[in-house]
């Protein structure tokens, strides 16, 4: 069932993304006077479509191809690859009898859609969520670096102050894009003495396949107590219930959550003894440990409180407005690191199958909502590059058009569309490659 439902919110997302960027364009036609000939979700390739019906003169539908979406407009030379009606005369209803900038409009419109949605989206989330956060002086036992954190020198209990110099006030800034994109130096205070770590540039290549929380966990650390009792786990058969404390593994002290981790890691498949207090009673427990390094049971963890801002209407569209531009600079700074090589392309690129895992196996609303906003400005970004087939490809031969003062020639943009469409497709095929390789060596 969790399959199911994360098949169906990545369909449904990407949807809603594809259909109002679509939108953008078939608006943008309409108003300037040019016909669209067709409004499709997903690609009927050989003319095969799931679904269609005609209205006012559009063909509306659900090709079978996923791999996004079109409008047809007349007279223009695009993805269908339909060129019989450029053989005759330009007709005034036509996309090339428009002046320059009306068909730069028209092919800018999605992508400013995109940006608006995600605008949008990120000001209704904050609106009804506010900004929650931690705040660092709550932080007190400091954080849980994972493998690359570790890596680079940093310590369990370690306390982030300041990034590039620059004090902190949030937790969740320590693992905010700006510390892993711009080169940046940490300042920590470890036992009462001041230390700087540099984080490397190569860092986004070890964090791609297993997360953020390799460099840093996301929440500060913490002590715990057990919550939920596994039925038939290891935990249950030593006698563990919920409620109670574990002070120590073989009689090493685990105050916290990650050195109980890092204790049942070290004795894989082993016997262990667990201090255990209960009511005030000290209890000594034995339980077996998995070759996955768990006993089986929940923890409740002690987090630091944190702290909400609200906002009124007004209020959050500044705040959501900053979350949806950070989202696309964030992403153009990744492209850039790609195109500098400090950043692996199999590493970089995610499609379909990772996007699925991240929307998740429950319904979540937030996490929709959230990662369709993000999805949202990646999508104006991508179609912003300078690639054939792509809005900012025909967007740039339109750019040379005004330049000139004379189009560009219909064979050769016949044929920066046919090498556009076979680069996208090649880029399509990796992409799903790339995720399931991921997926099986992950697993």
């Amino acid at each position: 069932m969790s399959i199911v439902i994360m098949v169906g919110q990545l369909i449904l997302g990407l949807s809603i993304l594809v259909i109002l960027h679509e939108l953008g364009h078939f608006l943008a036609a309409r108003a300037f006077g040019i016909k669209v000939e067709k409004f499709y979700l997903f690609f009927d390739a050989w003319n095969f479509s799931l679904f269609k019906f005609n209205y006012k003169g559009v063909e509306y539908g659900v090709g079978w191809l996923p791999l996004g979406g079109y409008v047809k407009i007349a007279g223009m030379i695009d993805e269908s690859m339909d060129t019989d009606q450029l053989q005759g005369p330009a007709q005034p209803w036509e996309f090339r009898s428009k002046p320059a900038w009306q068909r730069l409009i028209v092919m800018l419109a999605g992508i400013i859609v995109n940006i608006i949605l995600g605008i949008f989206i990120f000001w209704m989330l904050t609106l009804k969520y506010g900004e929650t956060y931690t705040p660092v002086a709550n932080a007190h036992y400091g954080i849980v670096p994972g493998q690359v954190g570790m890596k680079m020198g940093l310590e369990p209990g370690d306390q982030i102050y300041a990034v590039n110099g620059v004090p902190i006030k949030r937790f969740e800034d320590i693992t905010s894009s700006t510390v892993f994109y711009d080169h940046s130096e940490l300042d920590v205070l470890r036992d009462g003495q001041h230390l700087k770590f540099t984080v490397p540039k190569g860092i986004l290549n070890d964090l791609s396949d297993d997360g953020i929380d390799q460099f840093i966990d996301r929440d500060p650390r913490s002590g715990f107590m057990v919550d939920l009792v596994v039925p038939g786990s290891n935990a249950q058969k030593a006698g563990l219930k919920q409620g109670d404390s574990i002070l120590a593994v073989n009689n090493n002290p685990v105050p916290f959550f990650d050195q109980l981790q890092s204790q049942l890691l070290l004795n894989k498949n082993k016997s262990i003894t667990l201090s255990v207090k209960r009511n005030g009673t000290l209890l000594q427990l034995t339980s077996n440990v998995t070759a996955a390094g768990t006993i089986g049971f929940q923890a409740k963890r002690n987090l630091p409180k944190q702290d909400t801002l609200r906002f009124g209407l007004l209020g959050s569209l500044p705040v959501g407005a900053t979350k949806a531009w950070s989202t696309f600079s964030d992403d153009a700074k990744g492209l850039g690191k790609l195109f500098t090589g400090d950043v692996k392309f199999n590493k970089a690129v995610s499609g379909p199958v990772k996007i699925a895992t991240m929307f998740g196996g429950q319904i979540d609303w937030l996490r929709f909502w959230s990662l369709v906003g993000i999805l949202s400005m990646v999508l104006a970004l991508t179609n912003l590059l300078p690639i054939p087939a792509l809005d900012g490809g025909h967007s740039l031969f339109l750019l040379i058009e005004m330049i000139k003062g004379k189009p560009l020639s219909d064979k050769f943009l016949e044929r920066a569309q046919l090498v556009g469409f076979v680069l996208l497709i090649t880029l399509m095929v990796f992409v799903f490659g790339n995720d399931i390789f991921k997926l099986v060596m992950k697993h």
